[in-house]
């Protein structure tokens, strides 16, 4: 039990916080790239994955793990993005840092999405038993430059906005 959830119930509640956390960072951030300013999209975004970050630590764990530290670091980053989400605008850089936070928290996700779906989905897993396998590994490259396309673009799309505010 995790919650007053039996752990499986616990699982599809996780699972579904971070599709929905990564459907609507993959819809916002790139009309953040198209110079759209963030609107309420984006605050579902960093709220689902931040509550997908923080129902991962209720896991039972032991000791540090690779899902622990990824944890830690998805929480900085979007600890960064939530406050520069709620201050954009405001400064010359908060559109900046919100691109760049927001990206890497999205990345985060879609980085995890990759590992357990390589773990749980049995034609995946036949691919890449071990995670060293090429089609993980293409896999994971494939999501991290996208990742930076994604990033660069929203990034661009903000300093659109402070070029334009001068």
């Amino acid at each position: 039990m995790i919650l007053g959830l039996s752990t499986p119930a616990f699982v599809a509640l996780h699972v579904a916080i971070s599709l929905i956390g990564i459907v609507t960072g993959l819809i916002s951030l790139p009309r953040l790239a198209a110079g759209y300013r963030p609107g309420p999209l984006h605050g579902i975004f960093l709220a689902t994955t931040l509550a997908t970050t923080l129902t991962g630590f209720l896991f039972p764990i032991s000791g540090v793990t690779p899902a622990l530290v990824t944890g830690v670091v998805s929480t900085a980053a979007l600890v960064i993005a939530i406050g520069s989400f709620r201050r954009f605008g405001r400064g010359r850089h908060t559109g900046l840092t919100y691109a760049v936070s927001a990206t890497f928290a999205l990345y985060l996700n879609l980085f995890v999405l990759v590992v357990q779906s390589f773990l749980k989905v049995p034609a995946l897993h036949a691919l890449a038993p071990t995670g060293t396998e090429a089609p993980f590994l293409i896999a994971q490259g494939l999501v991290l430059a996208a990742s930076i396309a994604l990033g660069f673009g929203a990034f661009l799309g903000t300093r659109r906005e402070v070029l334009s505010a001068a």
